[in-house]
């Protein structure tokens, strides 16, 4: 059943080191960026190299510590949330280009971004496994959410996301003045002697709000591999760390992904069946067996695309055209 996690015991020294290394590594992320420079796509491919190797890394620690199973767990989860991650990396490059946002500010967007983004992440991890743990009704709608999430994923199409009509951003404008355009790398700025949003923070506000469904989708996904919360932390917080980098190698190449929507659709749909299926007599299915469902997923929908595009003419109709 959903509620019988795996068995790895994460002692407090386990949770206290994993939460340092992720402050070490987004210390020296932010060190490095503290010029605001441009992110050269040569830059952010040795930088999505450390985040993987990084991830990848993290599961050789599990195998060595608590064997097999929790690390094929643990790259079963690692790689279905860094799959979710690509439509991020869309909604990412939807809201720079609306809000015209400079290409040297776009990585402290994204860094303050990212540390929103864990924090809701953790939240949802521990409020999804005590409701999975303690109500097993809670598998069957979580898995109806998926299920239809990734209907929607599947048919939805670019005017679907509209960042000026983020009710964050207008809920913002609301409290504070914003100014009409950028003041360097700040936040906030002055007009007139009153303090006031920059357009920075309000495509900081669009991108966190907008990563709210996707925090939800993503968490619910991987509490379909496992209920264990290191383990699930774990793997969304090593996956999300290189949200920044896998934008800039990325941004630029989305329009080649014209069915990668569809692989997602599916390993959401996948997600929710399993969830369901937890709770009935079928039980969990084995780790191997959704590892080999997500690999395979995500290679047949990028091949598909890869080669529908191979004269440089994307479909109009995907989502990740522009």
């Amino acid at each position: 059943m959903v509620n019988e996690a795996i068995g790895v015991a994460a002692p407090l020294w386990a949770w206290v080191a994993l939460a340092g290394g992720i402050v070490v590594m987004l210390g020296i992320d932010l060190f490095l960026h503290r010029d605001d420079h441009v992110v050269s796509f040569r830059e952010a491919l040795a930088w999505s190299g450390v985040w993987i190797a990084a991830g990848l890394g993290f599961g050789l620690v599990l195998l060595a510590w608590k064997g097999g199973d929790a690390a094929l767990t643990y790259y079963s989860a690692y790689l279905i949330e860094k799959a979710l991650s690509v439509d991020n990396v869309f909604i990412f490059a939807l809201i720079f280009g609306f809000f015209a946002v400079p290409d040297r500010y776009q990585h402290r967007v994204l860094f303050w971004g990212v540390i929103g983004a864990l924090g809701m992440r953790l939240v949802f991890i521990f409020v999804g496994a005590s409701l999975l743990t303690a109500l097993f009704w809670t598998a069957y709608v979580l898995g109806a959410f998926l299920i239809v999430t990734g209907w929607r994923m599947a048919f939805r199409h670019e005017g679907d996301a509209d960042p000026g009509g983020n009710v964050m951003v207008r809920l913002l404008a609301r409290i504070i003045p914003i100014a009409p355009g950028y003041d360097g790398n700040r936040f906030l700025t002055r007009i007139n002697g009153r303090r006031a949003a920059t357009m920075l923070l309000v495509a900081l506000i669009a991108i966190e709000s907008s990563d709210l469904i996707f925090a939800v989708d993503s968490v619910a996904a991987v509490l379909a591999i496992t209920t264990d919360t290191f383990i699930v932390w774990a793997s969304i917080a090593m996956a999300v760390l290189g949200l920044r980098a896998l934008y800039f190698c990325l941004a630029g190449l989305l329009r080649r992904f014209v069915y990668l929507h569809y692989g997602l659709a599916f390993l959401l749909a996948f997600a929710g069946a399993k969830l369901i299926l937890s709770e009935t007599p079928v039980g969990k299915l084995p780790v191997w067996l959704s590892l080999g469902v997500i690999v395979g997923a995500l290679a047949a929908s990028i091949v598909w695309s890869l080669r529908a595009t191979r004269g440089g003419d994307p479909r109009p109709d995907s989502p990740f055209t522009g």
